[in-house]
């Protein structure tokens, strides 16, 4: 019988820290990317796909950049959903990642299975972290939801089993999801039924992929014999696969390597997404199988269109990337993933009152070894189709789904496992919603939804308590109604720019907080609001004076406060720095906490000070001591260039982080 049970999993874990408390007003530049030239070659759909309602910003999601690197042992919640046959491990803390996937039978785990948990700067707003199978949901990237909990119950699966629902509100897009796991009696195949819904009459921008951290030993075989090829570089590239001869990546590479078959992560030199071009018609998988032809497959309904495969590459900045997400000496991995897409760089187009769902099955696979790891590619997959028709027939999977969709999709939870965030019950209570089998009831409002039920109910937005700054910001059109009706004081002044700010009307977003720093009370808020547009519009003197004066302002009313004052004293830095203020951004920075000053992001600010003075000397010596600036972006170059403004020598691998090819 299949059982879903709570349980705890113990991991050397980092801890999360706090939100950054300043809000994302900086404009979005993803890393995944496109230029121009490469936009206008596209076929015209893609091309229409890559531009739909691009982010002007994170908003209304925090930045997550609190966490460390020192990890400590930490249980975490989790749920484990078990079969006679398969064993699925979830961790509704951390976005649903399903940790594990262990195949009794043989003993084997499915998935790369990350001995620890590390934060990294690879979500769009922040912390993230290797491993499983995690769900993104909202735009390009991988989820603001990577490292928060999302809500989980029991629920009927379609054969009377016992399911488990995640779901939650996704606040990029403004959108509820849910993913439903459920074993069938007897089956080797996790199931994971998804549904996003707009309940709004306006259309909105859909983004979703489902990744998979396999073992990079592997061979990812997929039914298709071309891809588009997108590397740090920024092009977009569709090319022959896996024999690619012609790729884009800084040089020739296909021809350089002789034609590498890139249907073996170990052979990339460089980090790059390879969005396999499926057939239409196609029956949609992917697997990644070892060395005896065995291992993991992916299936799922048509809806689900897209197939990629990510690689790190053997370069030393590929390698430093796997280790800073694990511990040393750890094998590597790759991703096989999953979109409504082709590409990650596209969104499709939700119309109101609609929703997208779909059917994903996950397990285990065995194909004809000389085939499937043999030199003729048609071969290969014929044998790996040959192996999943005979393990989940296609039309398994579309009856799976059907049954779903009519018997268990808007299934009312019967046991609830653990909570989510409040927004989705805050937007229910806003535009009176009906979501059947995704409640988000109001006893899950907390301390940040409070002030926005009280602007809901009365009109009125509550000021906060004496000394207290504005709280977490809503920036969607209703909220900004009602804060423009609202009367005017300094906090609803604040949160009305920046509900301004993120529908692209920034002139008035400016006036908002400047009459709301008329009569603050608190005013660094504010400005660092007006810092952060006078960088964005071209005024970086005036940024500059305005990040000192926020940081001033901060620091000698709530000095105890390290969070508030690391943010803005990095701002302010950074900002002295970049307009050669270099002794006011000495006298900033030694009004820092001490502790703030020890932190590694601190310390590479150091060395670029230093430089600044003219210090090369010291400014290497902050290298030779050591630091981890442990939000590093992804694709970040940063270290490189500070270290070339020392020294003429080679960057040490320790801060090796370029993805793109030399």
């Amino acid at each position: 019988m299949t059982t879903v049970r709570r349980a705890v999993l113990t991991l050397p874990a980092a801890p999360l820290g706090p939100d950054n408390p300043l809000p994302a007003l900086r404009t979005h530049d993803g890393t995944h990317a496109v230029d121009e030239q490469t936009l206008a070659e596209l076929p015209r759909d893609m091309a229409r796909g890559i531009g739909r309602a691009p982010l002007r910003s994170l908003l209304p999601a925090p930045v997550r950049d609190g966490y460390g690197r020192a990890r400590t042992p930490t249980d975490l919640d989790a749920i484990v959903i078990e079969n006679d046959r398969l064993r699925a491990t979830v961790l509704p803390g951390l976005g649903g990642r399903v940790h594990s996937l262990h195949h009794k039978p043989t003993g084997r785990e499915l998935l790369y299975r990350n001995p620890v948990f590390q934060p990294a700067a690879f979500a769009l707003n922040g912390a993230w972290f290797s491993g499983g199978i995690e769900w993104n949901i909202g735009a390009t990237g991988h989820t603001t939801l990577s490292c928060s909990p999302l809500h989980a119950a029991v629920v009927r699966a379609p054969d009377g089993g016992p399911m488990l629902r995640l779901w939650e509100w996704e606040r990029l897009r403004d959108l509820p999801f849910q993913v439903d796991l459920w074993l069938p009696e007897g089956s080797d195949f996790l199931h994971a039924a998804v549904r996003v819904r707009n309940p709004h009459e306006r259309p909105a921008p859909v983004y979703w992929w489902s990744n998979t951290a396999v073992p990079e030993d592997r061979r990812v075989i997929v039914p298709a014999d071309s891809a588009w090829h997108h590397g740090y570089e920024r092009g977009l590239r569709r090319v022959d696969f896996p024999v690619a001869e012609d790729v884009a990546e800084g040089v020739a590479e296909g021809v350089a390597e002789g034609g590498a078959d890139r249907s073996y992560p170990l052979g990339a030199d460089h980090a790059a997404d390879w969005f396999y071009d499926l057939p239409d018609g196609q029956r949609r998988w992917i697997a990644a199988l070892d060395a005896d032809g065995t291992g993991l497959v992916q299936t799922s309904t048509d809806a689900l269109r897209g197939r990629k495969l990510f690689v790190w590459g053997r370069e030393r900045g590929g390698r430093r990337w796997q280790e800073w997400l694990t511990e040393p000496g750890t094998p590597g991995y790759a991703e096989i993933q999953a979109g409504l897409a082709r590409t990650q760089l596209e969104h499709l187009e939700l119309p109101g009152g609609g929703e997208f769902s779909w059917l994903e099955a996950y397990g285990p696979l065995a194909a004809d070894l000389a085939a499937a790891l043999g030199d003729d590619w048609d071969a290969a997959r014929a044998a790996v189709e040959s192996g999943l028709a005979a393990a989940l027939p296609r039309a398994a999977v579309d009856a799976a789904y059907t049954a779903w969709r009519e018997r268990s999709a808007d299934a009312e939870p019967e046991t609830v496992l653990a909570a989510g965030s409040g927004w989705g019950a805050l937007e229910v209570l806003r535009g009176h919603h009906v979501l059947p089998g995704t409640p988000f009831p109001e006893s899950t409002l907390g301390p940040e939804q409070e002030p926005w039920r009280a602007l809901l109910d009365t009109g009125v937005l509550p000021v906060p308590e004496k000394g207290a700054a504005p709280g977490a910001p809503l920036v969607s059109a209703p909220w900004r109604d009602m804060l423009e009706t609202a009367p005017a004081d300094p906090s609803t002044e604040y949160h009305l720019g920046i509900a301004q700010w993120h529908a692209g009307d920034r002139a008035q977003a400016v006036r908002s907080w400047e009459r709301g720093l008329r009569d603050a009370a608190v005013r660094w808020p504010l400005l660092h609001c007006l810092a952060v547009a006078d960088r964005e519009d071209g005024h970086p003197a005036r940024a500059a004076e305005r990040f000192a004066e926020a940081f001033a302002d901060h620091a000698d009313r709530a000095a105890e406060d390290e969070v508030v004052a690391a943010a803005l004293g990095r701002e302010a830095v950074v900002a002295l720095l970049a307009t050669g203020l270099t002794s006011r951004a000495r006298e900033l920075w030694a009004r820092l906490p001490e502790e703030v000053r020890k932190k590694g992001a601190f310390r590479l600010l150091e060395a670029r000070l230093l430089l600044a003075e003219g210090r090369a000397g010291e400014a290497r010596a902050v290298f030779d001591a050591g630091f981890e600036v442990a939000d590093l972006r992804e694709g970040a170059e940063i270290l490189g260039e500070v270290w070339s403004e020392c020294t003429d020598e080679p960057l040490p691998s320790a801060y090796e982080f370029r993805m793109r090819p030399s």
